[in-house]
């Protein structure tokens, strides 16, 4: 094992010139941010000696992907030793451990996690330092990402959460309580940072924007990422946000500006952004070599800029003597060896487990994750999967409005949102008249950004809400790839500390008679493929409205997909199955029964399958999966088993659509009960035009899946 570091911080300054320093801010325990800054500093110390010496140290013994946070510590630290609210909520990122330990990571799992060890953040299944902290009586740290900016918008979505928690379910313990965002100069030229940015001014959200400016993005210098290399200075016209903007290595501007910023925000004043300049005194990550791109005196300058002499030279003597800081040293380095005793004595991480929390597990003896309603809060709302068969004849679009309406109505906690899904009720009306009766708090417009709207749903659904996310068309949820992804992994990459079981309502397909490469895609094999999604493919009204109320039971994240031509015409319309009707995930419908063949269908293609299997009598047995993740693989197995044969037909593309999946499963487990190769019809593999007869010509229509089955029948 490498010797820890033990030797005294240099002195920047001499000690004659204490006299002039000022005295130390009040408000702060200057004793506690000076261990946990000397903590930081010899966590890195360690790992970055360990694998300096990896010919020599076991591998288990070895920090695989290090980020350091030298010079970014000490900043850091202070605001978290500000950050105290019950209900705090932080966005961080991969150089942000220092602020961890200053809201309550301990040195064991500070060592722990980037060792990969058992437990953790993440029980081994994701980089050390992508870091998460649920803690119920204090400051939350979410569960960042490895992608750069991503922590943005959960941090303004926990903010929005908390004035919903205060004001609209009469919380008090909310006041005061803010969200708070971590970020590198870099990560402010992202999406996501602009939509926080938008969505805390325009909403005067309890948001901190804490910026650390290095002047670096891996290699690329501060003035490539923002216009002039000063965010603050840029930022200075906008409306409702507070600025300060100075130094990070002298400890008492920082502790200034920190405290002018937090005290604004929870004086309910609205967002405050402070933009401190920092050195990073390493290259980027353990692989970087910045020898590479920086020059030796670039280097020196920033190590002349070390924050840690600065902060020694600000207590030492106004606030302790030279023994008592040798002494903390020496306490530090006692602390930090047996947390890494500690670490190492952990168990690795079972392999037999890695699958395990990739959707939740509901038994009793598995703990709940953080996030969405509580077992006994879902238990509690009322639902049957008994279907009221003769209740009132609705379309598509009504049934999910009468849905959400109940919900909205018996759940507190629900909040429905997105671009134009107020006011206007949405672009295809489905929650119009919604806002009218429940309020702009519970039914709200947001600004246009996906990434917005689904990374504000994840915080909010980590708080306890039960957010239902609407992205107008189904090709408009590209620019959210980062945060959807994200969310589907969040149970597994925390290990079930954390999930946000949030439902995306997305509209797709061709339209009534119409359709083109940006309003009509399908494409939903993409959510099948993502992890820790459930995909729901209603093809009517009775069961859109039990999967859409099963999702919002639901601990996993849920895609809800409404097709277009559901919600513009009258296909699809069915009698209301009741208020509290359920129809659990992975159950598909017979449609129509039949002998030889066997055709496997979902959403609107259902509805053409149907009219033209009537065409061959009792011959041809109809499936609608229903939903494709889970999808019913037993039910579609045992019709192929007693068909002997099977078409499967979707909108979406040929090459790698879900038939593909279905087929493989079909040539591999009923492969000796065929009597006809497996046979898919779908779209050739080019975007949805726009023309109503070239869109004839792409998707599957009635007259060419009556040609198909006949085909097959013929075998």
């Amino acid at each position: 094992m490498p010797a820890l570091p033990t030797k005294p911080a240099p002195r920047s300054a001499p000690a004659a010139a204490a006299t002039s320093r000022p005295t130390p801010h009040p408000g702060f325990d200057w004793r506690r941010i000076a261990y946990l800054t000397l903590v930081s500093r010899a966590l890195d110390d360690v790992e970055e000696s360990t694998n300096r010496l990896r010919n020599s140290v076991p591998r288990e013994h070895l920090v695989l992907y290090q980020f350091s946070a030298r010079g970014h510590e000490m900043a850091q630290i202070m605001l978290g030793s500000l950050v105290t609210g019950r209900h705090d909520g932080a966005g961080a990122y991969y150089r942000s451990r220092p602020f961890l330990l200053s809201v309550g990571l301990s040195i064991p799992d500070a060592f722990g996690s980037p060792l990969g060890r058992a437990g953790g953040f993440s029980d081994g299944r994701d980089i050390g330092v992508v870091c998460n902290l649920p803690n119920p009586e204090g400051c939350t740290v979410l569960p960042m990402s490895g992608d750069v900016g991503s922590q943005y918008t959960p941090a303004a979505g926990w903010a929005q959460s908390i004035i919903y928690h205060r004001d609209t379910l009469g919380d008090a313990s909310y006041a005061g309580c803010m969200g708070v965002a971590l970020g590198g100069d870099a990560s402010v030229a992202t999406s996501g940072f602009w939509a926080a940015l938008t969505m805390a001014t325009t909403l005067k959200l309890p948001m901190l924007f804490f910026i650390e400016d290095n002047d670096l993005g891996i290699s690329v210098r501060g003035d490539m990422q923002t216009p002039g290399g000063d965010i603050a200075r840029n930022l200075a016209s906008f409306t409702n946000l507070f600025l300060r903007n100075g130094s990070g290595t002298d400890p008492h501007e920082t502790a200034g500006l920190l405290q002018e910023a937090v005290a604004h925000v929870r004086r309910g004043e609205g967002p405050a952004l402070v933009r401190v300049t920092v050195p990073r005194l390493n290259s980027h990550s353990g692989p970087d070599n910045q020898k590479g791109y920086r020059t030796e005196a670039e280097i020196a300058a920033d190590h002349a800029r070390d924050p840690l002499p600065k902060l020694r030279d600000y207590l030492v003597p106004a606030f302790m003597t030279e023994a008592d800081w040798t002494e903390l040293e020496a306490e530090v380095a006692r602390d930090v060896a047996a947390g890494l005793e500690a670490a190492r004595a952990r168990g690795i991480p079972n392999p037999a487990t890695i699958a395990q929390h990739v959707m939740a597990d509901d038994a009793p003896h598995v703990a709940e994750a953080m996030g969405g309603l509580s077992r006994a809060e879902r238990a509690a709302l009322p639902s049957t999967e008994l279907a009221n068969d003769e209740g009132e004849l609705l379309r598509y679009a009504e049934a999910i409005r009468r849905t959400l309406r109940h919900e909205l109505t018996v759940n507190p906690k629900v909040v429905v949102f997105g671009e134009d899904v107020g006011r206007k009720g949405g672009v295809h009306l489905v929650t119009e008249g919604l806002q009218k009766q429940f309020g702009d708090t519970r039914v709200f417009d947001t600004s246009l950004s996906e990434e917005g709207i689904i990374g504000r749903a994840v915080a909010m659904a980590i708080s306890g809400l039960m957010p239902v996310a609407e992205i107008q068309f189904r090709k408009y949820a590209d620019p959210a790839t980062e945060q959807l992804n994200n969310t589907g992994t969040m149970r597994w990459r925390t290990a079930n500390r954390f999930a946000a079981p949030i439902v995306v309502r997305m509209p797709g397909g061709f339209g009534k008679d119409v359709g083109d490469p940006w309003h009509s895609l399908s494409d939903e094999v993409r959510f099948v493929h993502a992890y820790g999604w459930q995909v729901a493919m209603p093809s009517n009204a009775a069961d859109a409205v039990g999967l859409l109320r099963s999702a919002m039971r639901s601990p996993n994240p849920t895609i809800f997909f409404e097709h277009r031509s559901l919600l513009m015409t009258g296909d699809g319309s069915a009698r209301y199955p009741g208020d509290d009707y359920v129809l659990p995930f992975g159950q598909a419908r017979v449609v129509r029964e039949g002998s030889d063949l066997t055709v496997v269908s979902w959403s609107a293609m259902v509805h053409r399958c149907d009219e033209a299997a009537a065409a061959f009598g009792d011959r041809v047995e109809v499936l609608d999966l229903r939903t494709l993740s889970p999808w019913d693989r037993s039910s579609v197995l045992a019709s192929v088993r007693k068909t002997g044969r099977c078409l499967i037909v979707h909108e979406d593309n040929m090459t790698a659509g879900f038939g593909a999946e279905i087929a493989g499963v079909l040539a591999e487990e009923a492969f000796w009960q065929l009597d006809a190769p497996i046979r898919r019809l779908a779209p050739m593999d080019i975007p949805v035009p726009y023309h109503p007869v070239l869109l004839e010509a792409v998707v599957p229509g009635v007259a060419s899946i009556q040609a198909a089955i006949e085909s097959l029948l013929a075998v």
